[in-house]
């Protein structure tokens, strides 16, 4: 994303600088319990960031062609990356609000929960993480 800009292009959400110090990362998200290089300094607790999305009938239209003829289903693959990153973003931002640098053990999950709908979750712990020293 371009510097100075308050906010977001895709979404128009706003933009909150993120002071960090040169060479070090102002956010950190990793699926592993640990961070190498770093040591964390506090837990915050759980945080999840949650999004469903639905198909429309144009992608239902789309799919239908496609799995006719077999092979990736590509009107629900960027959809699917769409919500994705919404659930990212939405977990980011929860950690954030809780003063988190990071995320540990995030997990991503996918379920269907009506006919048409599908909700993306994503999960982890927000830290507080500090470079080691040595």
């Amino acid at each position: 994303m371009p510097e100075n800009v308050k906010f977001c292009p895709k979404c128009g959400a706003p933009v909150k600088p993120e002071a960090s110090k040169p060479g070090v990362p102002s956010f950190i998200v990793v699926t592993t319990p640990t961070i190498p290089g770093y040591k964390i300094t506090r837990i915050l607790g759980v945080v999840t960031g949650l999004t469903p999305r639905t198909r429309g009938l144009g992608g239902k239209f789309v799919a239908g062609i496609q799995s006719m003829v077999g092979g990736e289903v590509t009107a629900f693959t960027s959809e699917l990356e769409k919500a994705r990153a919404e659930a990212m973003d939405r977990v980011k931002q929860r950690a954030l609000e809780l003063g988190a640098n990071a995320i540990i053990g995030l997990d991503m999950e996918t379920t269907e929960v009506f006919q048409s709908t599908v909700l993306i979750a994503a999960t982890g712990t927000a830290v507080v993480v500090e470079p080691e020293s040595g």
